[in-house]
């Protein structure tokens, strides 16, 4: 959802590739590592996927979204970009239905398994499950309670979502090979380490290899844009967002700098320490935003144009407030922020005592634009 390319990105970051790969081909990143692009049918027009070579195949890395295209373009690559090589393995970062779409159509191609953490694989097992259904009414509490009006949801409810599977889609696989946080897996010739962060997802799943200097980042670290953190329906008091801030500082005692990170979306980059760092701070600059105006007691929905710059419409809304009550439920996680219950809507107000000394209403990175997207 959020998609901005701040000030901040430009300086510290560098790109070793001017071209993207071409649809249907590969670029070699290092010895048995290709990228490649696969579209989506949105503004952020593209996810980046990856290959790495095994002794007896290639490992896949996240698999696009569902849809024929994608799977002519993979039948593409896999009868000219491998060497002759089958593929081996499956491996998802994430639940979100642009890295796990085409996950049952390889696998059952293949006759390969599927490698993901435990709280990612039950997640897209959820996730295509509500995607088929309609609302309820603990989805619409949330989003009253948020200030959002019946007949917008009403509205919303009756549009079919993009990434919606489709009856004839192939099912998820049934079984799965679980990855943990601090083991390693051995693909090819190198280990990689599994990280997992949280925050855009419950326990999103980063390799890193030591001996290649590479991360496959997935969208737990992005170089231009910052990842959707919300708040969902199914889960409405969470705190995704001090689990992300939290992942961050972590990953910059884990990550060297010298590290080519290999990202979902723009280009693989150098720079992580310092992107770790901006991503933090541009998540408390909104938080602080927030705070700022929050002096008096305000819904969720009157804070959006404070964090987003132009007008948002239909599912935009609703994903900019999950966006929003991220932030708010790590304000009152860390008291600064207080919630209350005006009839049916939340209000919340600033309580820190400090803010007075810290605010810097003239201070902040430009707002960003809110596109209908889950990156």
């Amino acid at each position: 959802m959020t998609n901005t390319q701040d000030s901040l990105t430009q300086d510290p970051l560098t790109y070793p590739y001017a071209e993207v790969p071409a649809p249907g081909t590969t670029i070699e990143i290092a010895p048995g590592v290709k990228w490649l692009q696969m579209p989506l049918p949105m503004s952020l027009n593209h996810i980046n996927l990856y290959l790495v070579e095994e002794d007896d195949g290639w490992a896949i890395i996240d698999t696009g979204i569902r849809g024929e295209e994608t799977q002519l373009l993979w039948d593409q690559i896999i009868a000219n970009e491998l060497d002759g090589k089958p593929i081996s393995r499956v491996i998802c970062t994430h639940m979100h239905p642009d890295h796990t779409g085409q996950v049952g159509f390889l696998c059952e191609k293949w006759n390969v398994p599927l490698y993901m953490s435990y709280s990612e694989y039950y997640q897209t097992r959820v996730m295509h499950t509500m995607m088929s259904e309609g609302g309820n009414w603990k989805m619409s509490q949330y989003y009253i309670r948020a200030g959002v009006e019946q007949s917008l949801l009403d509205s919303v409810n009756s549009m079919r979502g993009m990434f919606a599977p489709e009856p004839d889609d192939t099912p998820i696989p049934k079984s799965f090979i679980r990855l943990t946080d601090g083991d390693s897996i051995q693909l090819g010739k190198h280990q990689w380490d599994i990280f997992t962060g949280t925050g855009h997802s419950p326990e999103h799943v980063c390799l890193y290899s030591k001996d290649l200097r590479l991360l496959l980042s997935g969208d737990q670290v992005l170089p231009v844009i910052t990842s959707n953190v919300s708040i969902q329906p199914t889960e409405p008091y969470a705190n995704p967002m001090q689990g992300w801030l939290a992942s961050h500082e972590r990953f910059k005692t884990l990550i060297p700098n010298d590290t080519l990170v290999l990202p979902a979306h723009n280009s693989p980059f150098y720079g992580v320490q310092e992107r770790l760092q901006q991503l933090i701070e541009h998540h408390e600059d909104r938080m602080l935003i927030l705070e700022e105006n929050c002096i008096e007691p305000r819904g969720a929905i009157e804070l959006l144009p404070y964090l987003f710059d132009r007008k948002l419409e239909g599912q935009t809304i609703l994903m900019a407030i999950g966006e929003c009550i991220a932030h708010l439920h790590c304000l009152i996680s860390n008291n600064r922020i207080e919630r209350t219950l005006n009839g049916e809507v939340y209000q919340y107000r600033s309580i820190d005592p400090t803010l007075q000394q810290r605010t810097r209403p003239e201070g902040h990175e430009p707002l960003v634009r809110a596109r209908p997207e889950m990156v």
